[in-house]
């Protein structure tokens, strides 16, 4: 990839998903393999990885393979056969958390760093691109001054910088979460997350008050970069990522349809930067984010920190109010919707807040419109009697739009090359010379006698016509241009015969000039890591991953939270989102507030969850929460996975 061009990244759960997510515009779709991915339950099978890459690389869009968990000194070996696998089938980049890989036989394939590798300064990017990778995702907490900072340290043209502009948020710095690990055995550095975050919790102070009560004090909103664009590409990112690769076809459509068209928009502005790929996308339908499950949206940091970024009521989709309750009964209800062009359908999803403001759902058996216009009647699937707090005057939203997700269930978008068509006659017949937008071209020749057209005013007209049908092919005709000295027949069969040829020579062509794009080789010599003691929160689960960061001159290597050594309390989750911020108990904000300045103290508050404690622990030098707690004695007794220990000098945990 070059500098001046633009990659939107969009996620793939089955091949299927990514073909769909090419033909709505995708430049390049990352996809777990056959096993190592982090979503663990996203894997694909090597044939189906090969068929995605097939019919990407038609259109010079990338594909990238996640092999982004930590791995055991057991798993190196088949880590290493995959990477090979993927290599041998033209897998574009593999995507890497665990360093342990650079220092094995790996195949010439670039290596992208994961969001796991938790890249939040210029020293650690730096770093990175020293030791040979040429993609890199930032922390998604970055303000567009870090972003900068950042690519002001990094080579540009060998290293692509990458940035998450939508889905879902982790709350924890990514690589620095380990409540999943602590309460289940289930590793999210191993893709297996029990999402803790999104749970209700009671929080408490350090005199046992109530703070909040039941609410989801770790689940933030989505992401939702729509209006930052511009801002990010001077900022210096190139590569724009879409995350969801446990997302349904319908929402990696929409989605990735939403963020090509805003990005055609800024490349007709700026002439001078491209897409990454080739091909325009069409849709028959306008793509929308809010149709798709949401937890309402954010822009996180980017624009600084700011108060609104938590979804604390509910994680579930709370959708689109549309309406307000004007009648119940006892096997229906009636609703007016704020704008009266507004249709409901059957199978719609709707919901509303009950007095404890939790969120309910109402999903619509059968829908009627009544003569008052705006008005409607809803049989709802579930009887009347369960909807609690259900009354005249409430308001409802709708989650899911029958009618909407049946536009995305169906065909909804082509992609196509465009192409100048010119047929020129040879000595011994016709030639047709294809060439498409990127300069690529392919030519076939048709040794045909001259014929007289029995009309020759229109010969030439239908010559064109017939010769700009490429119907289910790659390409649309931008231009026919006809160099013929004089007008000829030549029979439809042997046309269409020309013009397959034509097209098969430029696919041919095309796919000549798609160039593997080849592995950065690591600084040499090693350059030295940016610091010399590593904590468990480093990662490091493997022999080889201990020898990379020992090359690279770090002196004390502590292991993997994994290896459950750490057995005290300590960091679980080290977090940008603050609680105490959220729930205006900020000491930097009550600075200057009459009465209050230098009451309010950054103690730390409790989370309770059942039987699940955490402490929030604050630092507020650089203004982040450490969500603090010890591993179980349940996931002690389970046999710890990778017993490995690299020093008996332990670094000092706590906070840093």
């Amino acid at each position: 990839m070059f500098a001046h061009q633009l990659e939107l990244l969009a996620p793939a759960r089955t091949s299927e998903i990514g073909m769909q997510a090419i033909l709505h515009g995708a430049d390049a779709v990352y996809i777990g393999g056959p096993s190592f991915g982090a979503r663990s339950s996203a894997d694909n099978s090597v044939q189906d990885i090969a068929r995605l890459v097939q019919y990407a690389h038609r259109f010079h869009t990338r594909i990238f393979v996640t092999l982004n968990t930590i791995l055991r000194d057991d798993e190196l070996e088949s880590a290493r056969k995959l990477a090979w696998q993927m290599y041998d089938v033209g897998v574009d980049a593999l995507i890497v958390q665990d360093m342990g890989l650079l220092q094995i036989d790996m195949p010439p394939i670039q290596l992208h760093a994961s969001t796991q590798t938790d890249i939040r300064t210029p020293e650690k990017a730096k770093f990175l691109q020293d030791a040979g990778l040429s993609q890199i995702v930032l922390a998604r907490e970055l303000t567009l001054p870090q972003i900068a900072a950042i690519r002001d340290v990094i080579d540009t043209d060998r290293t692509v910088i990458e940035f998450f502009v939508h889905g879902a948020l982790c709350v924890a710095y990514s690589g620095q979460c380990f409540i999943s690990h602590a309460h289940t055995g289930r590793s999210a550095n191993r893709g297996d997350c029990s999402q803790a975050c999104r749970l209700p919790y009671e929080v408490k102070d350090t005199q046992g008050r109530i703070v909040a009560h039941e609410k989801h004090v770790l689940s933030m909103k989505d992401n939702n970069q729509s209006d930052n664009l511009r801002a990010l590409i001077d900022a210096g990112i190139r590569s724009f990522k879409i995350e969801g690769r446990y997302k349904d076809m319908a929402y990696v459509k929409n989605i990735t349809a939403h963020y090509r068209k805003l990005f055609d928009e800024i490349l007709n502005e700026h002439p001078e930067l491209s897409a990454a790929s080739h091909g325009r996308s069409t849709f028959t339908f306008e793509p929308d984010p809010n149709q798709n499950f949401n937890r309402e949206f954010t822009d996180y940091f980017v624009q600084g920190r700011k108060e609104d970024i938590g979804a604390f009521d509910t994680p579930k989709n709370p959708g689109q109010p549309i309406a307000w309750v004007s009648k119940v009964s006892s096997d229906h209800l009636e609703i007016t919707t704020d704008d009266a062009g507004i249709e409901l359908h059957n199978g719609d999803g709707l919901c509303y807040y009950d007095l404890q403001k939790e969120l309910i759902g109402l999903q619509i058996n059968r829908a009627e419109a009544q003569t008052t216009p705006g008005v409607w009647k809803l049989w709802p699937k579930d009887p009347m009697v369960g909807f609690k707090d259900l009354r005249k005057g409430v308001q409802v939203n709708r989650n899911r739009d029958m009618s909407w997700v049946r536009t995305l269930d169906k065909h909804s978008a082509d992609r196509r090359i465009g192409v100048w068509m010119q047929l020129s006659e040879i000595p011994d017949g016709l030639m047709l010379t294809l060439t498409d937008e990127t300069g690529h071209t392919g030519s076939a020749h048709l040794p045909i006698p001259w014929q007289a057209p029995k009309d020759a005013g229109q010969a030439q007209d239908k010559l064109r016509a017939a010769l700009g049908k490429l119907g289910d092919t790659l390409f649309e005709p931008l231009d026919v241009q006809l160099t013929l000295p004089r007008s000829w027949f030549v029979p439809p069969s042997q046309l269409n015969a020309l013009r397959r040829d034509a097209v098969q020579a430029l696919e041919t062509a095309r796919n000549q000039g798609l160039h593997r794009l080849p592995r950065a080789l690591p600084v040499q010599p090693p350059v030295a890591y940016p610091e010399d003691t590593l904590s468990y929160l480093a990662n490091v689960f493997n022999q080889k991953a201990r020898d990379f960061y020992a090359q690279h001159g770090v002196r004390v290597i502590d292991a993997a939270y994994e290896a459950q050594e750490e057995l005290g309390e300590v960091s679980l989750m080290i977090t940008k989102h603050c609680v105490r911020f959220s729930l205006s108990l900020c000491p930097k904000q009550a600075k200057g507030v009459t009465g209050v300045q230098g009451t309010v103290k950054a103690e730390p508050l409790q989370l309770i969850n059942g039987k699940e404690k955490l402490t929030l622990r604050f630092d507020c030098k650089p203004c982040e929460m450490h969500v603090v707690g010890k591993i179980k004695n349940s996931v002690l007794s389970a046999a710890p996975e990778s017993p490995i220990q690299f020093y008996k000098t332990r670094p000092l945990v706590g906070m840093h």
